[in-house]
């Protein structure tokens, strides 16, 4: 299968569920974005290898790393090889002494990780084209306005997408990608895809 080169664009708080946070991911060759919704634990493990912050005692992530190079274990990549009703599925690819092993974990988990060993970051073509969300204009950074935090929450109160017709949510879809509020993009096309029985 293809696999499709991704970096991190950035973390935003998600108005759409409380207490969690949407990693954006991003296409290295397209204006392509991958928004996954993530725990607040993921993302502050994620934020903090990005920031090379080394914690008093090991956090989860930083155990696994210290343990994998104790017994000579490198994570080669981590790919994200699946999206099923809405919820996003991902391999970690792992070297020791020549072989190879793939290990099932969740993306938040293995990107944590994956940020702490340096490796490569990928998605298969399938996963991009079913769960991906383009950009018609270079994105010069994530930007949370209050007007998209407003209609963020419009959004999510008491699901009032469920009056709206699939059309209504491609269009809103459109809208939120246009004001870079991924956040609201991924809840949308998460909605999408229930209706489209995905």
């Amino acid at each position: 299968m293809n696999k499709v080169a991704l970096e991190i664009i950035g973390l935003s708080y998600s108005e759409s569920q409380t207490g969690a946070y949407v990693l954006i991911l991003g296409d290295k060759n397209s204006q392509r974005r991958l928004p996954i919704v993530i725990g607040g634990a993921e993302a502050q493990s994620i934020a903090m290898g990005l920031e090379r912050t080394k914690p008093n005692r090991p956090l989860t992530h930083d155990l696994f790393v210290s343990f994998a190079y104790n017994f000579n274990v490198k994570v080669k990549e981590v790919v994200i090889n699946r999206f099923r009703d809405g919820v996003f599925y991902c391999m970690m690819v792992c070297e020791q002494n020549g072989e190879l092993t793939m290990i099932d974990c969740r993306p938040s988990d293995a990107i944590a990780i994956a940020v702490r060993y340096g490796c490569d970051i990928y998605a298969y073509e399938t996963v991009m084209e079913e769960a991906s969300i383009v950009l018609e204009e270079p994105a010069p950074g994530i930007q949370e306005t209050e007007e998209n935090n407003t209609q963020a929450k419009e959004t999510s109160n008491d699901d009032p997408m469920l009056h709206l017709s699939l059309n209504e949510l491609e269009q809103l879809l459109q809208t939120a990608i246009d004001e870079e509020n991924y956040s609201k993009a991924a809840f949308i096309r998460d909605e999408i895809q229930k209706r489209k029985g995905h």
